[in-house]
């Protein structure tokens, strides 16, 4: 929340979970002002029930406790590691990839196109992460004016490779990388979030969870795909519209 910012007091910093079949945030949480966001994802999750529930997250949540505390909940993680954990990525790299399948799918959309490849393999015993079922490699190949940029990644995630193929996992991290389009720049550009100034007490905190409320009524009454910015402009036109949006249940 930059507009929040003041002399004294840096700007709020709140951590959201999506649901990504329905575009809808299930929660917010605000980050303590001397913490980071590894100990917030507990308590932001903390509510929910995580049964059967495949949670992804940034890399920087790829941590031996974090995926104790998600499992224990009856749930699954899906998570990268990079920088953070530079010995389990080397780890991962170095399993025998040129051998595995792989599957690919294509995707032309917003004038570029880009090939991504999946691989799953079984995670070896001696891969040293907490419930650890299966490895994924992931890469990416995005062409734009016939130049050519190549992202790999290693996931790793609990669920085995009989309830998870690879390109389904793919499918999901493909839906995580899009949480930043869904969610952040929506409220930064449709919401004008960033220029938001108010300070006071919890004000941030709740401006920004009626905004998350706005998105995700628009999502669940009217499809994952409806443009926010235009269904904000109509209702703003037709306010009994809103209120039916407040009152009704989702069918």
């Amino acid at each position: 929340m930059r507009g929040a910012r003041t002399s004294k007091d840096p700007a709020p910093h709140l951590l959201a979970a999506l649901d990504q079949a329905t575009g809808a945030v299930l929660t917010q949480q605000r980050v303590a002002g001397k913490s980071n966001e590894i100990p917030a994802l507990r308590d932001l999750l903390e509510p929910l029930d995580l049964d059967g529930v495949v949670v992804s997250a940034d890399a920087m949540h790829t941590q031996t406790g974090t995926a104790q505390w998600i499992t224990r909940r009856g749930g699954h993680y899906l998570l990268t590691p990079l920088g953070n954990q530079k010995t389990l990525r080397k780890t991962l790299k170095a399993l025998p990839w040129k051998s595995v399948p792989s599957v690919s799918s294509v995707d032309t959309s917003h004038g570029r196109r880009v090939r991504r490849t999946a691989k799953a393999i079984e995670a070896p015993a001696w891969v040293d992460f907490p419930a650890a079922a299966q490895v994924v490699q992931l890469r990416r190949t995005r062409t734009i004016k016939s130049r050519k940029h190549v992202e790999v990644v290693y996931l790793i995630c609990s669920l085995p490779m009989t309830d998870a193929q690879p390109e389904v996992v793919a499918a999901w991290i493909q839906g995580h990388w899009g949480i930043e389009n869904r969610l952040h720049w929506v409220r930064d550009m449709v919401f004008d979030e960033d220029r938001h100034q108010l300070r006071t007490r919890n004000g941030p905190q709740v401006m920004a969870t009626l905004r998350n409320l706005a998105i995700s009524l628009i999502r669940l009454f009217h499809g994952t795909g409806t443009s926010i910015a235009s269904t904000t402009r109509s209702l703003s036109r037709q306010p009994k519209r809103a209120i039916r949006l407040l009152t009704q249940t989702p069918t």
